[in-house]
Formats: C-alpha cells, sequence, structure tokens
C-alpha cells in the first residue's frame, strides 16, 4: 500500500513538473513569436516616407564695389528665377530601438532625422556688369548659396514638412497599435506611450 501511494505521488509530481515545463514552453513560445512579428512589422516599415512640393523664388543679386577709394563705384546686378522640387524623407530603415521579451517591450530610442533634398533650375535675366566688376564663378556660387537658404526656409515654414511629420506618425502609430494588440508596451525614448494621442505628443515634444 506504502509503495502504491509513493508510486501515485511520484506520477502526480511527474505530471505537474512535465504541464508546467510544457505551458512555460508555450509562453516562451508565443513571446518568441510576437517577437518575430514586431521584428517584422518594423522590417515593413523600413522605407523613406516622401512629401513632395515645388517652390519657387525671384532673386535680385546687386553688387557694388568702391574703387579707388570713393571715386569710382562699379555695379553688377542679376535677376534671378528659381524653381525647385524639394522632398522631404524619413529613411526608417535607420530606427533605432530594442526589443524586451521578458519585460515584453518595444522600446523605440531614436528616430531618423528628417532629409530635405532640393532640385533648383536658376534662371539667369537682366544680368550686367562694369568692366571693372565682371561677374564671375563666385558671383554664380553666392547667388546659389543665398537663393538655397532662402529656399530652406521656406520649407521649414510650408506644410511640407508638417504633412512629412503626419506621414511619419501614421507610421509609427502602427508600432502602438500592434503592441497594444498583443499586451505588450511600448517606449519611445524613456516614456510610456499609453495611446496614440500620448505617441503624437510625445514626438512633438
Amino acid at each position: 500500500m506504502k509503495k502504491i501511494l509513493i508510486g501515485v505521488i511520484i506520477t502526480l509530481a511527474a505530471l505537474l513538473i512535465f504541464r508546467s515545463c510544457n505551458e512555460d514552453s508555450k509562453r516562451k513560445t508565443i513571446l518568441k513569436e510576437n517577437s518575430m512579428l514586431i521584428e517584422q512589422q518594423l522590417q515593413n516599415v523600413s522605407k523613406l516616407i516622401v512629401t513632395e512640393g515645388h517652390f519657387a523664388e525671384v532673386y535680385n543679386y546687386r553688387d557694388s564695389q568702391q574703387l579707388f577709394g570713393d571715386l569710382i563705384t562699379s555695379n553688377k546686378k542679376a535677376l534671378v528665377v528659381v524653381n525647385v522640387d524639394a522632398s522631404i524623407a524619413y529613411d526608417l530603415s535607420k530606427i533605432k530601438y530594442e526589443l524586451d521579451e521578458a519585460r515584453k517591450t518595444l522600446h523605440i530610442l531614436s528616430i531618423p532625422e528628417p532629409e530635405i533634398k532640393m532640385n533648383p533650375d536658376f534662371e539667369y535675366y537682366d544680368v550686367s556688369a562694369d568692366y571693372l566688376n565682371p561677374f564671375g564663378a563666385e558671383d554664380y556660387n553666392k547667388i546659389k548659396r543665398n537663393v538655397k537658404a532662402s529656399l530652406r526656409k521656406k520649407i521649414d515654414a510650408s506644410s511640407l514638412r508638417s504633412n512629412a511629420e503626419n506621414r511619419l506618425m501614421s507610421e509609427l502609430a502602427q508600432f502602438y497599435v500592434l503592441t497594444n494588440s498583443m499586451g505588450w508596451t511600448l517606449l519611445y525614448e524613456e516614456r510610456t506611450v499609453e495611446n496614440l494621442n500620448d505617441f503624437f505628443q510625445n514626438n512633438l515634444d
């Protein structure tokens, strides 16, 4: 009788251990599958998000030089019309993140800076210069630098940048939806993202 009781106890203990190991294995499998799903989602959005726009600029260039003291003033000028196709892109393959399966967290460490590209087309009108103050390569380079700086300010003040940021946020919001549906926690920098509005706010700060 004693041997039978011991056998029953050993059998029950073995079943409990087996059941516990089996459940633990299932939990690890689910965590691994969830982790792989998140990794796949990150790869799916690892592409350039591009917003394009067109800008125009009319630039009056003038340069005067005093020669022989104040005896002679030598002038040169040009009217420049510039049309530019601009784009703002985010290379999401450069997102830095960490996956913690034990804590079930996706931690987005950093988002790449926007890449602003401009393809200006310069047209020069009414170019004139005095013999003693001719147009040279430096003048054309100076015009290009000034126009590009002016266009950059226009782009920054336009809706092009905000449209690009909105498109970026809509892509990144997929991470919140995915992690939330699986019971994971999404962190951006050092803050927990608890809802979509919070996620947008974190990125606007």
